[in-house]
């Protein structure tokens, strides 16, 4: 396996797909980092010779936060927006959509599994 910024990329994958592997690069700065790199990104990772990972490699160090730095910072500004009571700060400190959506029905996956309720009550009567 390939070792970019800290992340294991799989050798099976072509090189446009592996990057995606790296918090804070999708499809579109994927192929900028490519074309700036003079790779390409239909190539397996494990064809690239040690030249060419090199120049990724100096592609993303010179584009930007990527991993560490860039979940650090959304972490801060996600406690900051918290700190000065904002409504976004009061949905995420509640575990709630924070852009808008409904919540009477749907926003499970943000929400958690439903509480059962009913199911305790018929219990509880029993």
């Amino acid at each position: 396996m390939a070792r970019i910024a800290g992340i294991d990329v799989p050798n099976n994958k072509q090189v446009r797909i592996g990057l995606t592997y790296i918090f804070g690069i999708g499809d579109s700065r994927a192929a900028k980092i490519l074309a700036a790199a003079d790779v390409d990104p239909y190539a397996k990772v494990g064809a690239l010779d040690e030249d060419a990972l090199n120049r990724i490699r100096h592609v993303i160090e010179g584009q930007g936060q990527i991993e560490g730095d860039l979940r650090k910072d959304v972490s801060l500004n996600i406690k900051r927006l918290i700190e000065i009571q904002s409504y976004r700060g009061l949905r995420h400190r509640r575990s709630l959509p924070v852009r808008g959506q409904r919540t009477h029905t749907n926003a499970r996956t943000r929400k958690g599994p439903r509480k059962g309720t009913v199911a305790a009550k018929k219990k509880a009567a029993k």
